[in-house]
């Protein structure tokens, strides 16, 4: 690959997603708390698979519509900026990639040394150099959010996230490129003990035959591994665009707010360009864009449909711990989805309400008694 390329339409998708995300975390971060009048001394960002900047077509690089949305974000008067409290980092391997970086960020805001925040641009590799970066700046003790957005193969060893996950109010986003779950006998076995924590955690991954099941595998033990690297929250979502291939994200947060504000990103993501954000979970719902169909004609989403059966299958649960499960469990669904879905649902008696009085957010809700015997009869011994 040269030092360019060309923007393929899953990666604009992700990077709108990116910027609406960062919208939402910047001031998180950085404004002055309200009620208690805390203002965090330092904030981190960490763009690891950094890249030259630009794609062919002129369409700006990560490193540089994050530096762009941060310096013109419109709460930016009242986030403190400053090159002692705000740190972009951004790595990158390939010297002729690294080069054109620096050059297309000095080309478009002047020289760095002169910016209201601290831009670090360093050659170097994510896995080895992103911890003794994150310390040579005094990161530790502050939020981190770590991005490793890599379009071959994701080598980050899992040390990296461990300690990112140990950090106060930190976040990790992974990403795998369309070609990484067909290409596994391309790397050592030691590279992914490294990346997932120990062989045990990704031999069976690497056992399954089925091609459409042969991503879901390998990106459920991601996540997995996420969790056992202390994030408390992991989704794991497919950007599926309308032309080109799809995207594989994991996203780690111990975060409520983190964990809304990714998900309130991706209902904002523009869908002019047909992307749709899928559930690994589902196999039966198409993937639709990110159009809320709540709001066109009483519809139900298939996807949010099979998401709240699977859900149910498990046993029953109060309205309220179902959109809990919805929040912390699938890709982009909300709290607020889950008394609507029930709703539609249990007119088309796909759910039954098992709680006297108005449907509420307390009412015990569950699958229909044939429903319930049938997912018995398939969960029987041996099966």
């Amino acid at each position: 690959m040269g030092v360019l390329w060309k923007l393929e339409p899953a990666t604009a998708a992700k990077h709108r997603l990116y910027q609406r995300y960062l919208d939402a975390w910047w001031p998180i971060l950085l404004q002055t708390s309200q009620r208690t009048g805390y203002t965090r001394p330092r904030v981190t960002l960490l763009d690891a698979f950094a890249g030259p900047g630009r794609y062919e077509g002129g369409e700006p690089g990560s490193p540089v519509f994050i530096l762009d949305r941060l310096l013109h974000h419109n709460a930016v008067e009242r986030m403190h900026l400053s090159p002692q409290r705000v740190h972009l980092v951004f790595i990158e391997k390939d010297r002729a990639r690294y080069e054109h970086l620096i050059s297309e960020l000095a080309g478009r805001f002047g020289p760095l040394d002169r910016l209201p925040v601290r831009v670090e641009v360093r050659r170097g590799e994510a896995g080895r150099d992103s911890l003794p970066l994150l310390t040579e700046l005094g990161a530790w003790g502050h939020p981190i959010l770590g991005i490793f957005d890599s379009w071959g193969s994701v080598n980050v060893p899992l040390e990296v996230m461990r300690r990112i996950a140990c950090n106060r109010s930190s976040e990790v986003i992974t990403t795998f490129g369309p070609n990484w779950f067909s290409r596994r006998e391309e790397l050592n076995a030691e590279v992914l003990d490294a990346v997932f924590g120990g062989r045990d955690h990704w031999r069976p991954a690497a056992e399954e035959a089925r091609p459409d099941e042969r991503w879901r595998a390998w990106l459920g033990t991601y996540r997995a591994a996420l969790q056992r690297a202390g994030f408390g929250y992991q989704l794991q979502f497919q950007l599926v665009p309308r032309t080109g291939q799809p995207l594989y994200l994991v996203f780690g947060t111990g975060s409520d707010a983190g964990l809304k504000a990714m998900k309130e990103a991706m209902w904002k993501v523009d869908d002019r360009d047909g992307e749709s954000f899928r559930d690994p979970r589902t196999r039966g719902a198409e993937a639709i864009g990110q159009l809320d169909l709540f709001q066109a004609g009483g519809a139900l989403d298939p996807e949010l449909q099979e998401l709240v059966t699977q859900r149910l299958k498990l046993g029953s649960a109060t309205v309220e711990a179902l959109g809990r499960w919805l929040l912390t469990e699938t890709a982009r669904w909300m709290p607020t989805h889950a008394l609507r879905a029930v709703r539609l649902m249990r007119e088309d008696g796909s759910v039954v309400v098992q709680s006297a009085g108005k449907l509420t957010s307390k009412s015990q809700v569950g699958l229909p008694a044939a429903a319930d015997a049938g997912s018995m009869l398939r969960r029987a011994p041996g099966s």
